[in-house]
């Protein structure tokens, strides 16, 4: 998507999302890319969205959703890596410290509610927040040390939703405890475990496929995706979609 006009994209993006003149403020969101080692391979977590979403139905995606400020206020085992703050609060302006905590546990909070997937440490926890009573029922402090940014993509003007949408990254070894009926909301219909390169195949949005292919590279680069690796970011820009990094 690199380098496409506004034109461009939204003649790539027509398909998945309905466009409209009316300018609107991106709100923030955090995305979960769960991912695992089978042999040489990396599985990804995918699902498929409800066909009757109003918003990219149909289509395979990471466990996400818009970001909850309350989230900031969750007790946690660990905190972000200091070199994953850093990323997470590049080009401030309104992402504190704070507001890059409460992005990071959003995408914990909708890998358990989307996915069924606790990640964090077993051991008593407890939250008066509707919905961190998963994390308390099953004994999980949620745990952010474990958690990589690893891109950033702001939707482009003209569409009828808009997301500041951060990617982030985990192991499923960093997951306590797999509900075996998936999580409390139902949002993905099918839950599949796919390698990158037949992930970026199926039917998934455009930027899905770009972040996937990011994550591919950057894992080639450095398999354990360690602290403070470079992270796209894609915007648009003087009427053209570029990336450049955090």
């Amino acid at each position: 998507m690199h380098g496409l006009t506004r034109a461009e994209v939204d003649k790539v993006e027509s398909a998945e999302m309905e466009v409209k003149a009316a300018p609107l403020r991106p709100r923030d969101a955090a995305t979960l890319l769960l991912l695992d080692r089978k042999g040489s391979e990396v599985l990804v977590l995918m699902g498929r969205r409800h066909a009757n979403h109003a918003f990219m139905p149909g289509k395979f995606v990471f466990p996400g959703g818009r970001t909850d400020p309350a989230d900031s206020r969750i007790d946690v085992a660990s905190n972000l890596h200091p070199a994953e703050e850093a990323k997470l609060t590049a080009r401030a302006g309104r992402t504190s410290a704070v507001r890059a905590r409460a992005i990071a546990l959003s995408a914990i909070r909708e890998t358990y509610e989307e996915a069924g997937l606790l990640i964090g440490t077993k051991g008593p926890f407890s939250s008066s927040k509707h919905d961190w009573q998963g994390f308390v029922t099953h004994c999980v402090q949620p745990s952010l040390a474990s958690v990589r940014f690893v891109a950033r993509a702001i939707t482009p003007p003209g569409r009828v939703r808009r997301f500041d949408t951060r990617f982030l990254a985990a192991w499923r070894s960093d997951v306590a405890v797999e509900l075996p009926d998936g999580g409390p909301t139902n949002e993905l219909e099918e839950l599949v475990w796919l390698p990158l390169d037949e992930a970026k195949e199926t039917d998934v949005p455009t930027i899905t496929r770009t972040i996937l292919g990011e994550v591919e590279r950057r894992l080639a680069d450095d398999p354990l995706l360690r602290p403070g690796g470079p992270v796209p970011f894609y915007r648009m820009q003087h009427n053209r979609f570029i990336r450049d990094f955090l």
